[in-house]
């Protein structure tokens, strides 16, 4: 059975509060490795009025805020007064408050409050998600998203033994991926009507790359089986029944790197004939933050503390998954479960952390509208 989207929006919402961009410094690290990327479309982006940006999929902005100051920087230094405008893009459910606190240097470190910073910058934001066309035809310079379109506009099915697709057996794997390649051809075309010609898309998504590794996969142990085994713990605990097991689905489908360049290899396919065209592509680690810190000071640092960095992490994205899988409990039961669920986690990772981690794997696209 499919999920309506808008029945499933409520499981896809990041943990609020700032609590999402305190406990993702791997999301932001891998940001700040590509604004490179960024800089090199700029230079050849045609000349308009306004510079208009979007940061699709962007939570509460914090992970992406040093990377846009950066470049906004750029531009001031270079002596480019325009105007500029930027549409921070998440689900109704999205944390806004958060993230407009943040530009304005109103929330914690304003260090990179840009809207603050500098002038004739203005910052807007859509609770709509980015599946769909967000901005008027021919209006969008430059958008940018970053571990966000792995997300689904539907699950297309729920995943009997496993929590994720990358767990899942044969044929719940193919509806995902069917579900996945309709997806990003639509979030293709709809970015291709929002862009200017030769204005840039920039997506740097979480995917499976040339080696077969993803997010908390790359050696060691494997995060999605870690939180299905222990999400299965509490099912033979009797504490969660079956239904509300199989209910944890996540909505996410990891694309290999030849399902994300097909649209574009296809020269007939309807992305291509609207104009967008891929300019570079290719994979990139960023190894999780909270184990090279442990590793760095292990001497000085117990694994029961290590835990308790790298499972919040973890748990920044994914609570809302387990939450909204539980049926007809009140709230204390489902934060009383809930958090017994990420104990187990920090438990095992306590007792031997050698290899634990969530090491990032993105595909980075740099595509064009022609």
């Amino acid at each position: 059975m499919k999920d309506n989207y808008l029945n499933t929006q409520s499981s896809l919402a990041m943990k609020g509060a700032g609590y999402y961009s305190a406990k993702t410094a791997g999301a932001k690290n891998a940001i700040d490795k590509t604004q490179k990327v960024i800089e090199n479309a700029l230079e050849t982006i045609p000349s308009t009025e306004i510079l208009k940006f979007a940061d699709f999929g962007s939570a509460d902005g914090g992970t992406s805020q040093e990377m846009w100051n950066n470049i906004i920087k750029l531009i001031r230094e270079k002596g480019d007064d325009r105007q500029i405008e930027i549409l921070y893009t998440d689900l109704a459910s999205n944390d806004f408050s958060t993230l407009f606190k943040t530009m304005q240097g109103m929330y914690k470190n304003s260090q990179f409050a840009f809207q603050k910073n500098f002038s004739n910058v203005y910052v807007h934001g859509c609770g709509t998600g980015f599946h769909q066309q967000l901005m008027a035809n021919n209006s969008l310079t430059l958008g940018f998203s970053a571990t966000a379109m792995h997300y689904v506009s539907e699950r297309p099915c729920l995943i009997e033994n496993h929590v994720h697709m990358t767990g899942a057996n044969e044929s719940e794997k193919k509806l995902f991926k069917n579900q996945a390649h309709k997806d990003w051809e639509t979030i293709l075309l709809n970015r291709s009507k929002e862009m200017i010609n030769g204005g840039r898309f920039i997506c740097i998504n979480f995917g499976i790359d040339e080696q077969g590794r993803c997010l908390g996969n790359t050696g060691g142990h494997v995060m999605f089986n870690n939180f299905a085994k222990n999400w299965k713990y509490l099912e033979n605990q009797g504490l969660i029944t079956n239904q509300e097991f199989i209910n944890a689905t996540f909505t996410q489908h990891y694309r290999t790197v030849e399902e994300f360049k097909m649209p574009f290899d296809d020269k007939d396919s309807v992305v291509s004939k609207s104009g967008l065209i891929l300019k570079s592509c290719e994979t990139m680690i960023t190894d999780c933050p909270y184990k090279m810190h442990y590793l760095a000071n292990k001497d000085n640092m117990s694994s029961e503390e290590y835990a308790k960095t790298l499972i919040p992490t973890m748990r920044s994205w994914s609570e809302t998954v387990f939450k909204n899988a539980l049926i007809n409990r009140t709230e204390k039961e489902i934060n009383e479960i809930v958090d017994k669920f990420y104990d187990l986690y920090i438990e095992e990772v306590s007792n031997n952390p050698e290899g634990h981690a969530m090491d990032y794997v993105h595909v980075i696209m740099d595509i064009e509208k022609i």
